[in-house]
């Protein structure tokens, strides 16, 4: 047993869990945020991405001890109270969901390709990002138009800030 110790959502916590427990079993299991959610435990599908220290990571793949001292971003952790991230208001203004098991990865993705590419997102670029998410409903079209869209709305609220 190890005590890994890390930031999610803005809240220190410690947590014993043995030295074998994955990122995303601490989260759902330890802490019980379930928007996480384990598809293929590969790192094929990508519905299990967070984000640490600002960056996407697949959650699945990664022991627990090596996110101890990092700062995790769940999809619970990304709307400002009622107040929904842009990127999710993108994906239900633009139905980029259908079942909603791949959405919480799918967004958190979505949201590291904006933040490193910025205003130089296109199509071509969002569907050659997202080939690690997989979503067996929506066929990406409406998707892709949900991460245009925030990227836009990211860029105002950003600069509102």
């Amino acid at each position: 047993m190890s005590t890994v110790k890390l930031t999610v959502n803005g809240k220190a916590v410690a947590v014993d869990v043995e030295d074998r427990t994955l990122l995303v079993h601490l989260l759902r299991d330890h802490l019980n945020l379930t928007g996480t959610h384990v598809g293929c435990d590969t790192s094929q599908c990508g519905a299990c991405v967070v984000h640490m220290d600002g960056r996407a990571v697949k959650s699945c793949t990664m022991l627990a001890g090596q996110a101890d001292g990092a700062n995790i971003t769940t999809i619970e952790g990304i709307a400002k109270g009622d107040e929904l991230h842009p990127m999710q208001a993108a994906f239900r203004d633009n139905h980029g969901l259908q079942c909603g098991y791949c959405t919480p990865g799918m967004i958190m993705s979505a949201i590291d390709i904006v933040q490193r590419h910025g205003g130089q997102l296109d199509e071509a670029t969002v569907r050659t990002e997202l080939e690690g998410n997989i979503c067996r409903c929506t066929g990406y079209h409406n998707i892709v138009k949900a991460v245009l869209d925030a990227a836009g709305r990211m860029k105002v609220s950003q600069a509102a800030e």
